[in-house]
């Protein structure tokens, strides 16, 4: 998010510029509807990583303390990169999808409203 200096000669050094991630991206992903997790997770991604692996692999780990997790029919999510629709090939890497630094990765499940549909 950007943020503006109440003093106008304010110079600051930006800490999360991708060049200081070797190589790596920050993404932010959350599960629509699973307030579980408060807020997206803040994951740090290789761009090269294809997106299978992260269906695979990334997501297990990262929301596996979720019920639900293991119930989610990954054809029908709903998916959402940087506040807009999109529908991930899973044989291409995060950079090839257009995921960039500080990007914005959200997925919602068919039917899904957290644990008795509570949000949670």
């Amino acid at each position: 998010m950007p943020v503006k200096a109440l003093d106008e000669n304010y110079v600051g050094e930006v800490k999360d510029r991708v060049e200081n991630f070797n190589g790596n991206y920050i993404v932010h992903m959350g599960w629509d509807h699973h307030l579980l997790f408060a807020a997206p997770l803040a994951l740090l991604l290789s761009p090269d990583m294809l997106f299978s692996e992260l269906l695979e692999k990334v997501i297990p780990d990262s929301f596996g303390a979720h019920p639900e997790l293991e119930t989610i029919d990954w054809e029908g999510v709903e998916w959402h990169l940087d506040g807009k629709r999109f529908e991930p090939d899973t044989s291409k890497t995060l950079q090839q999808l257009g995921v960039g630094h500080k990007s914005s990765i959200r997925f919602n499940p068919p039917g899904s409203l957290g644990i008795n549909n509570a949000g949670v």
